[in-house]
């Protein structure tokens, strides 16, 4: 019996924890945890996304600033706009959102950030320490994708894991975290566009992560029955029949994989919601670390 995994109530249920844990953090006289984003532009996207991490901040008891520049702003003003948040000794965590415009340089700007402020878990020390086992920020959308698995109790000791897609931002962490011993302790494959027996792979694979970004890719004839599937795609596609204009699809062909598959993510309301609730999970341990201090 094919179960949904419910992102968005699991979501909701860590931000209850979580605003109860600041209540008791500010009830001892702590520091109320404080996020702030930096915005460039005025991509679609992007402004929903940060509309959502400023409303999850508020359902946590977080403190949230949110920075915005026009789209001309130079990268020197950028880098200085990051060196003063990195100085704030009130902001325990920092993200600027991506992508950038074309002439801003984004791995210069994810270097600029203090590591120990990077709730994203994109700069190299953070990706590093990730990579070895040690306590850091794990970027959110594989953060969130870990939690979504305990939380439905799904083993994945030993399994055969498919990730599709190799990005820096989901399919590169997702394989380190689900081949690691503390968190997955899977048997991971990676594959891409340029692998040739793709097909064959997610067919063995207990469990498929799907972070392509090409909607529908993943059909039945790819699943074996009983696999629990990871969709992590979000491609807008236009649909006449909605007020935007657009729906979100998901990389799997979900109609006809849910049938055959034992747990499953829906788009939205899948790993979407988890992604900004472990960008809150980062945020609060930033802010319990600079505490011990």
């Amino acid at each position: 019996m094919m179960q949904l995994i419910d992102g968005k109530a699991t979501a909701t249920a860590i931000k209850a924890e979580i605003a109860e844990e600041v209540k008791e953090i500010v009830a001892k006289g702590g520091k109320q945890p404080h996020l702030a984003a930096v915005l460039v532009g005025h991509d679609g996207g992007s402004e929903t996304y940060v509309k959502n991490k400023v409303l999850a901040c508020e359902a946590c008891g977080f403190k949230s600033t949110l920075i915005r520049f026009e789209d001309n702003i130079t990268e020197e003003e950028l880098l200085a706009c990051v060196d003063k948040l990195n100085k704030d000794a009130d902001v325990d965590g920092f993200i600027v959102q991506l992508p950038l415009p074309k002439h801003i340089d984004e791995q210069k700007i994810i270097e600029a950030i203090d590591y120990r402020k990077d709730v994203d878990g994109f700069h190299p020390i953070n990706v590093g320490r990730m990579a070895i086992g040690l306590p850091c920020f794990i970027s959110a959308t594989p953060l969130g994708i870990i939690t979504l698995l305990k939380r439905y109790n799904i083993e994945t000791s030993g399994k055969k894991c498919v990730i599709l897609g190799r990005s820096n931002i989901v399919g590169k962490p997702m394989a380190q975290l689900m081949m690691q011993k503390q968190y997955g302790d899977a048997t991971v494959t990676v594959c891409h566009s340029r692998s040739k027996t793709l097909k064959e792979e997610c067919r063995a694979a207990d469990i498929i992560i799907a972070a392509i970004g090409q909607p529908d890719f993943v059909t039945a004839d790819m699943v074996k029955p009983g696999a629990v599937i990871i969709d992590v795609g979000t491609t807008r596609v236009p649909d006449a029949t909605r007020k935007s204009g657009f729906r979100l699809n998901g990389d799997v062909k979900f109609d006809e994989v849910a049938e055959k598959c034992s747990y499953i993510t829906p788009v939205p309301g899948g790993v979407g919601p988890m992604t900004i609730c472990s960008l809150m999970k980062n945020t609060l341990l930033a802010s319990q670390m600079r505490n011990e201090k």
